[in-house]
């Protein structure tokens, strides 16, 4: 009798603990999310310098603001590299495109764990690491500040190309910041 009694009490819990998810403090922000790539336009680095009258275009340079000149690595503020977010396997992403399930544990088995992306903000209001919903986008992480970005109702969603960026434009959304 107690061994019943103790296996449904388990099952209870099990249910209990997959139904009930993480228990997160979660803040509801309507917030102005545009849009930003790698690229020199949106980065503000041109290739090559004029000190070498541009013949070493294979180099990039920061052509505005306080480091004007130095070289431009391409990376965060935080010293990370930027990337959009990846839905991996067990997602929406797989229920709209089931063909891909098998491409993906084929041949990209990397992409099977969900990847956040990488969101610029104000980092006085959200510092680095914060995790943010953004809907459209989806997870990112704060992983940059970006010039413009100044105040806690303003974010920048890292895009791979700039036209995907330009798509996005500026939008007003409600966001979701985990705390």
């Amino acid at each position: 009798m107690s061994l019943k009694l103790l296996w449904n009490s388990l099952r209870l819990m099990i249910c209990l603990l997959l139904l009930g998810g993480c228990a997160t403090n979660q803040l509801v922000k309507n917030m102005e999310v545009t849009a930003y790539c790698g690229c020199g336009e949106c980065c503000n680095w041109e290739r090559g310098s004029w000190k070498y009258l541009k013949l070493n275009f294979w180099n990039r340079y920061i052509n505005a603001g306080p480091q004007k000149g130095q070289p431009y690595s391409g990376l965060t503020a935080s010293g990370t590299k930027p990337h959009e977010p990846q839905p991996g396997l067990f997602s929406l992403d797989s229920l709209k495109k089931p063909w891909m399930i098998p491409i993906r544990i084929i041949f990209f088995p990397w992409l099977l764990l969900p990847e956040d992306g990488t969101l610029a903000a104000d980092t006085r209001y959200y510092p680095f690491g914060t995790r943010i919903y953004v809907p459209g986008y989806g997870y990112g992480v704060v992983e940059d500040r970006g010039g413009a970005i100044k105040g806690q109702y303003r974010l920048d969603a890292y895009f791979n190309s700039h036209g995907k960026a330009l798509k996005w434009g500026r939008q007003k959304l409600t966001v979701e910041i985990e705390r």
